[in-house]
């Protein structure tokens, strides 16, 4: 059986059949055409910065504490009771203000037989002086001895120094009276009386209270051994120039961010490195004629005067990290973009020194860098930094920065006031890539190994908080707890430092 016919295609179909496939053949053809044409990229629109050296201030900040330039103590300088205290405890005194009054009765009675034991002796002397005088004719005329006239003279000359003696005692006795009365030798603010009024005074060990001078103030500091190094060889390399004379100004931050509107010099340096602290004192000296500071305080000095020559400073945000290390984006002259590795130093407000891999005329991307690639085309309009940046105006951001916590006695969790600290301070360590070494301080009275365990465990609780914060782990570096000497408050021995370390 022959298989059926299909349906015959209709005769008028036919021509449009045969376009069809000539549309179809050529859109294809046309296709293969445009998939061979390359594609040509925009230019991926970034701002760059334009590297030009320059000299840069910069600052380094130190935990500082304040000390009075001239603390007196007060001390009773004769024995007897005490009848009143007269000055407000912990107010500002002048000097020659009276502090405490002492009970005088006792050496008034003094002064008095002082007194009459003086006329007692002046009047023997007169009657000698007058014996003296009748005696020394007749022994010329021989009338009288030269024994008579020697022991004339004798008692003539004991008389006296029996005055002399009466007037010294009395003297003695009104110096004595004028003590009961104890004042200022200086101006400054008094401290608490360790005396309670009607006790027993002794002149020997007696301190009643301490008057310290506000003006000028005493900023006291410490330079660590690394830091020492740090800073020599910096200088040694050029990387560090020093200011004149080495004449450092010294600006002083409260607790509160304020600065102290007066600044200082550096007055001592002590060249004897202590074994005990790893650290070498500094001394600054800043007037204080409003008061603000006072002794013992906890503030930040700030060291300026020195510059980094040549320094080439960009953004925090244009250096990356990979694989290798730290690298930023070149714009080149062909407008294209340009991996550069670079080698980072320390940071500087928001921007980083660059060591190494950048010289001047280079631009370098600044916004616009996660869209490059290797080779791809750029179209660069000026990086304008900000009015307070370092790109535009010195900060005072200070390199190797440091910050002390202070832990409750006997404690070893941070407190909200300590946590704050470390929240504002956590940025700026996440910023750098220096190790941060965290140190905990112990008192080496009592039992020193209990109080080192202690510090210990203060200092893992900072760098866990700091970790907590966003700080690399592995840059941040415990080291053995610091003994604080008997000559340190008890808040030292409570607190922990952390600084940048290299």
């Amino acid at each position: 059986m022959k298989p059926r016919p299909g349906p015959r295609t209709p005769w008028f179909a036919r021509p449009f059949a045969a376009c069809a496939l000539a549309v179809v053949a050529l859109l294809v053809a046309g296709c293969g055409k445009e998939a061979k044409q390359e594609v040509v990229a925009a230019p991926v629109e970034v701002t760059a910065l334009t590297i030009v050296p320059r000299d840069v201030p910069i600052a380094t900040t130190f935990v500082a504490q304040t000390q009075s330039s001239q603390a007196v103590n007060i001390q009773a300088r004769v024995s007897g009771f005490l009848d009143k205290r007269v000055y407000t405890e912990g107010s500002v005194v002048w000097a020659g203000q009276v502090l405490f009054r002492m009970d005088p009765k006792p050496f008034q009675a003094q002064v008095d037989g002082a007194a009459a034991a003086l006329q007692k002796n002046q009047a023997a002397h007169e009657v000698a002086k007058a014996n003296l005088a009748r005696i020394k004719p007749l022994a010329q005329l021989n009338a009288l001895s030269q024994k008579d006239l020697d022991d004339a003279q004798g008692q003539f000359e004991q008389t006296a120094a029996a005055v002399a003696q009466s007037q010294a005692q009395l003297e003695s006795a009104r110096l004595d009276l004028s003590y009961t009365t104890i004042t200022s030798p200086v101006a400054g603010v008094s401290s608490f009386s360790a005396v309670a009024e009607g006790s027993y005074v002794d002149a020997k060990n007696a301190q009643l209270t301490t008057v310290s001078v506000l003006t000028p103030m005493w900023i006291n500091f410490s330079l660590s051994e690394n830091e020492m190094e740090r800073l020599r060889s910096q200088v040694q390399k050029g990387l560090i120039r020093m200011p004149a004379g080495q004449q450092f100004v010294v600006e002083v931050e409260l607790v509160d961010g304020s600065v102290l509107p007066d600044k200082g010099r550096i007055t001592f340096a002590d060249p004897s490195y202590n074994s005990q602290t790893g650290t070498f004192l500094i001394r600054a000296s800043v007037d204080n004629p409003k008061g603000v500071l006072r002794p013992n305080q906890y503030v930040r000095a700030r060291l300026l005067g020195a510059t980094r020559p040549n320094a080439v400073l960009v953004p925090q945000r244009a250096v990356q990290q990979g694989a290798k290390g730290h690298f930023v984006w070149v714009a080149n002259k062909a407008d294209k973009a340009e991996l550069r590795p670079v080698q980072v130093g320390d940071w500087y407000g928001d921007s980083w020194f660059i060591a190494q891999g950048l010289a001047a005329g280079d631009r370098v991307v600044v916004d616009g860098t996660l869209r490059l690639a290797p080779d791809a085309p750029v179209k660069v309009a000026p990086y304008v930094p900000k009015a307070d940046s370092p790109e535009a105006a010195p900060a005072t951001r200070p390199e190797g920065a440091t910050l002390a916590v202070s832990f409750a006695t006997g404690k070893a969790t941070l407190d909200a006031e300590a946590l704050r600290l470390l929240k504002g301070f956590a940025p700026a360590m996440k910023a750098g890539v220096n190790p941060i070494d965290v140190t905990g301080f112990a008192d080496r009275t009592g039992n020193r190994s209990a109080n080192a365990e202690l510090a210990k465990r203060r200092a893992m609780a900072v760098r866990d908080a700091l970790i907590a914060e966003g700080v690399p782990a592995d840059r941040v570096r415990l080291k053995a707890p610091q003994e604080v000497t008997g000559s340190g408050s008890d808040r030292d021995a409570r607190r922990v430092e952390i600084a940048v370390g290299q």
